[in-house]
């Protein structure tokens, strides 16, 4: 984990657009000090809907690739990736223009020494994360690696879908695919889904979800690409101007 000045001087080098800028630390207090990002976090939008007004399909299509960038961000650090090991919607915040962005790496640990997909091995004794988003095989071996965070993604985005709970997601999920149901179960705030393509990033949510690391896709290589073939053919059906995005009125360097 993540602590202290080691995690200030390692998060205070992390900028992508995609991360939660933090902004200074307040070691009286141990306090972090991050941007502010006006529309909350993903779970408020997604599951108080008293509050706020149903989240666009389409921005949430484009807030689980936003997430998945940010996320390779972070896997993709040299010389040592770093593993959330707590991504869920409560540490998704959106901005202004409902940009997802990725916070609280208080769980975050650096991998100096990757361990294989197809190799198990048993070392922290102390697992770290929320239920229904851990890793099974984190959980049961007590080893992280980057894939790990992919399983707590694979439930976001049924979450996103679905605009449920996580608890009995994916078995729901699954089950509806085959039974050639999904439709049925989309969120139903949002009225003129696009059916296809929200099954290809329902199956892609479950390959996300796979129970073993090794049985999960790679991030770069093939989630992500795959993201984007979706977001760009539902970009062609959507009205952008609808979605009231703004520019923002400053940029932090």
């Amino acid at each position: 984990m993540l602590c202290g000045f080691m995690q200030v001087e390692i998060l205070s080098q992390l900028h992508h657009p995609n991360l939660v800028l933090l902004i200074g630390f307040c070691p009286e207090i141990g306090c972090l000090v991050y941007e502010y990002l006006e529309n909350g976090s993903l779970e408020d939008q997604l599951l108080n809907n008293k509050k706020h007004q149903p989240l666009h399909w389409f921005l949430r299509f484009r807030i689980i690739f936003q997430v998945s960038c940010g996320l390779a961000f972070l896997h993709g650090r040299k010389p040592e990736p770093i593993v959330h090991r707590d991504l869920k919607p409560a540490n998704i915040l959106l901005d202004k223009n409902y940009v997802g962005k990725i916070g609280d790496a208080g769980f975050a640990k650096v991998i100096s020494d990757l361990i294989p997909d197809w190799q198990t091995e048993y070392t922290d004794t102390i697992v770290a994360g929320t239920m229904y988003y851990m890793d099974p095989e984190y959980q049961q071996t007590g080893t992280v690696r980057p894939k790990s965070d992919l399983f707590g993604l694979g439930v976001i985005i049924l979450q996103m879908l679905t605009g449920k709970h996580p608890n009995g997601l994916i078995v729901s999920v699954e089950n509806a695919i085959k039974s050639r149901s999904l439709p049925y179960i989309l969120d139903r705030t949002q009225t003129d889904w696009p059916v296809a393509e929200a099954e290809m990033l329902a199956k892609l949510g479950l390959r996300c979800t796979a129970l073993k690391c090794r049985d999960r896709p790679d991030l770069e290589s093939e989630v992500l690409p795959e993201l984007e073939e979706i977001l760009h053919r539902v970009s062609s059906i959507v009205n952008m101007r609808n979605l009231n995005s703004r520019a923002p009125s400053h940029f932090i360097c």
